[in-house]
């Protein structure tokens, strides 16, 4: 791994179980302080949402409205969605709504600034794996070649709300969707003067402003090798915490070899390129989503090229024998609460 690294003595882990997300009733405004929660099932997983303040109940009515909007819209499955319209367009275009057109041209723009490792048109070869359906399955080595002469996100077309994909392509917008979601709430959470709030969309983990007593949200990340066991405990304000790993979803093939859903748009295989999971700390929670699948990709050679190009992010991997690296600016914002060694990255 092309790193500077800087030996420290704090071991750390990553994915995420959501902690202290629940402020105490510390503040000096009883309003401000009061909490309302919801819990919503959309987008294929379970979701939290707190907010805090008088207006917080509104805030999360229609922040609820907002995400079964977004999933009706930006579902690859569901017959009735745009997306789902797009990938059965034999060529046509297709006119969308604004989200589904503004969020497409996002995750385009992802895809060229990580030089292709996120590509929103790997989805036929998603499927071909089974990861869709949970019919797991390894491909016969013909049939990912000749799905991968369809796979190439230059091809997507868009002008403004008129999307054209070639025939037989497909796109998921799954490694940006809770991201934008996430993005989105937040902003129904402003309009409403909501100053506190923190929503956790199945892992991905975002905040607004502190907590209603002037501390920092902790939100702990998972140990990739242990799922069931917290590796660290982040301390952020006014950011998304989002992580990608092979433990979320994977199965184990006939030949005993892990195969994860992650998929490598340069070969069609499940990455397994040095990394078993990725954080991505920052402001925008569609940029997090989308680095935290591209850098899984990149794996330990390619990823300081991408996180080059983000220096207003934090990242932090772990490798496949049993390291991690981290960002140096969140050095003094998480606990560890593992054994295995970490070391502070500078990215050149």
């Amino acid at each position: 791994m092309s790193y500077k690294v800087i030996k420290i003595s704090a071991l750390i882990g990553v994915l995420f179980a959501f902690v202290s997300c629940k402020a105490e009733n510390t503040s000096r405004d009883e309003d401000v302080a009061v909490s309302h929660t919801r819990d919503v099932f959309a987008m294929d997983t379970y979701m939290n949402l707190t907010a805090y303040g008088a207006n917080g109940e509104k805030a999360l009515d229609d922040a609820e409205k907002r995400i079964l909007q977004l999933e009706s819209e930006l579902s690859a499955t569901s017959e009735t969605s745009e997306i789902w319209k797009l990938d059965h367009s034999d060529g046509e275009a297709v006119e969308v709504s604004e989200d589904t057109a503004g969020l497409i041209g996002k995750a385009l723009d992802m895809c060229e600034m990580t030089y292709g490792c996120l590509d929103i048109t790997v989805y036929p070869v998603l499927k071909e794996w089974g990861f869709t359906t949970g019919d797991y399955r390894i491909p016969e080595t013909p049939r990912i070649e000749e799905l991968l002469r369809n796979v190439d996100y230059s091809e997507v077309k868009l002008d403004g709300k008129s999307i054209t994909l070639p025939d037989d392509m497909q796109i998921d917008l799954g490694a940006v969707a809770k991201g934008y979601t996430g993005d989105e709430i937040l902003e129904i959470m402003r309009s409403y003067d909501v100053k506190s709030a923190i929503v956790n969309l199945g892992g991905n983990v975002q905040a607004l402003g502190k907590k209603p007593d002037g501390s920092e949200w902790k939100v702990a990340v998972r140990d990739p090798f242990q799922p069931e066991t917290d590796m660290c405990v982040l301390e952020i304000d006014d950011s998304a915490v989002i992580t990608s790993g092979n433990y979320e979803r994977f199965f184990i093939g006939d030949d005993g070899k892990k195969y994860c859903h992650i998929i490598d748009p340069s070969d069609g295989y499940p990455a397994d390129n040095g990394f078993v999971s990725v954080t991505v700390i920052g402001k925008s929670g569609v940029v997090c989503d989308a680095l935290s699948t591209a850098v899984f990709v990149a794996g330990t050679d390619n990823s300081p090229k991408i996180m080059s190009e983000f220096a207003d992010y934090d990242f932090i991997v772990v490798s496949d024998d049993e390291k991690i690296y981290y960002t140096q600016r969140i050095a003094d914002n998480f606990k560890n609460i593992s054994s295995m060694p970490a070391e502070v990255i500078v990215i050149d």
